[in-house]
C-alpha cells in the first residue's frame, strides 16, 4: 500500500491493542492525519471501520485476533510512506531481520507500553493501548514524515 498525499509531509496516526474499544479521544487525537496503521489486537471489526472514516487504515492481526477476523488481517503490512516504508508487525520479534529495503519506521504492539525510539536509522514505535494501557492513561501515537525525516510522539487521551 502507498499513503495517500504527495510524500513531502504525511501525518500518520499510530495505534494498537484496542481489543474491540476505541474511545472518542482516540479518533479526535487523528483529527487530519493522512494514514492510520494499527499494530493489532484489534478486537472487532468496527474499530477498522472507524478508523477508515478518519483516513486510509492498514492493519495487522494481534495475538488475541479470533476468527473471522485474525484471517482477514496480514500478520505483517509494509506501507510506502514518501520516501521510505513503514513495516507493521504485532509483536516486535516478529519484524524480519534484515529489515526490508526502505523500512525506516517499525510500527509495533502487543506490550501495551508506549515506546518511540530510534535505532540505526530506524524508528521504532509502539503506541501503547487505547483500551488496556500498562500503567496509565490510554495512548496513541502521531508520526509525521517531513521532507524524508520521520518523528513521532505518544499522546496520552
Amino acid at each position: 500500500m502507498t499513503a495517500p498525499g504527495d510524500g513531502s509531509r504525511l501525518r500518520i496516526g499510530v495505534v494498537s491493542d484496542t481489543h474491540g474499544l476505541l474511545p472518542p479521544a482516540a479518533l479526535a487525537a487523528f483529527e487530519g492525519v493522512d494514514l492510520v496503521l494499527h499494530a493489532g489486537d484489534v478486537g472487532e471489526e468496527s474499530v477498522i471501520e472507524e478508523l477508515s472514516a478518519v483516513a486510509p487504515v492498514t492493519a495487522v492481526a494481534g495475538n488475541m485476533d479470533c476468527a473471522p477476523l485474525a484471517h482477514a488481517l496480514p500478520a505483517a503490512a509494509t506501507v510506502d510512506i514518501g520516501v521510505c516504508r513503514a513495516l507493521v508487525v504485532h509483536q516486535r520479534g516478529h519484524a524480519p531481520r534484515p529489515l526490508p529495503d526502505g523500512v525506516r519506521l517499525v510500527v509495533t504492539g502487543h506490550t501495551h507500553r508506549a515506546v518511540v525510539r530510534e535505532s540505526d536509522g530506524v524508528l521504532f514505535v509502539n503506541p501503547g493501548s487505547v483500551s488496556r494501557p500498562s500503567g496509565g492513561p490510554g495512548t496513541v501515537a502521531l508520526v509525521d514524515v517531513t521532507d524524508g525525516r520521520l518523528s513521532a510522539r505518544i499522546v496520552e487521551l
